[in-house]
């Protein structure tokens, strides 16, 4: 058999580096996946009482992606697939690298590889949530086939220079368009790492009831240093 035939493996590559540009651990699939779903949501804007006008564009929400991996170590007799799920639940955090290098926590990024597959080969991902289910084990108990359901979103580097809504502002700040599926706990996860920042979102931005925000509006983003400043006097 020649080797253009061979089988080609899908596997995720995880990079826990800031700049999301050295790989450090590739997961190599059992059993390459059957299906692969992909979307991306937009938001526009008709202007208030215009029925014929063309819709403004506001902002595109990040691509999304789900697929599952089956995970087998049936035919090895020390294989334990409990190790793959866990180094997936894992990659949710951010990792030690992250929070020792720079201010914003990231959790780990990773890459979709599969052969000459380019339908998700050109992003690079962060892994919104995984859903294990345990299928076959052992006499001992050891798990030796599991099933995970990932959901993905595009990772995109906002570390770009900031710039002060006022002069002589005290902390550098950036602006950002909430989309349609966005919240105030969805920014401070994608900003910081950590949801429970968006009381320092809403403090900044005057916003009293953080359920009501429609989309299309613009909010201040702080640093993660003045964010968690913002949040601790909230329970003041």
């Amino acid at each position: 058999m020649s080797s253009g035939s061979s089988l080609e493996r899908a596997s995720l590559v995880a990079y826990v580096d800031k700049n999301a540009s050295v790989p450090t651990t590739t997961m190599t699939f059992s059993y390459n996946p059957t299906e692969v779903k992909t979307s991306r949501s937009a938001t526009w804007k008709k202007p208030d009482g215009a029925m014929t006008d063309k819709p403004e564009y506001i902002s595109s929400g990040p691509q999304k992606a789900t697929l599952s991996i089956f995970f087998d170590e049936w035919g090895s007799p020390s294989g334990d697939v409990s190790k793959q799920v866990n180094q997936l639940l894992g990659w949710t955090k951010p990792s030690i690298e992250s929070v020792a290098q720079h201010d914003r926590p990231r959790p780990a990024v990773v890459a979709f590889q599969w052969g000459k597959n380019g339908a998700l080969a050109d992003h690079k991902w962060c892994i919104e949530s995984v859903s294990a289910t345990f299928t076959m084990f052992r006499s001992d108990g050891t798990p030796i086939r599991a099933t995970c359901d990932l959901s993905l979103s595009e990772y995109a580097d906002n570390s770009i220079p900031a710039q002060n809504p006022t002069s002589g502002a005290r902390e550098s700040r950036r602006s950002r368009i909430l989309g349609q599926s966005d919240s105030l706990a969805s920014v401070a996860f994608s900003e910081y790492g950590d949801a429970t920042l968006w009381r320092a979102l809403a403090i900044l931005n005057g916003i009293d009831d953080p359920m009501a925000i429609p989309p299309g509006t613009r909010i201040l983003v702080p640093s993660a240093a003045e964010a968690r400043r913002l949040d601790r006097s909230s329970g003041d």
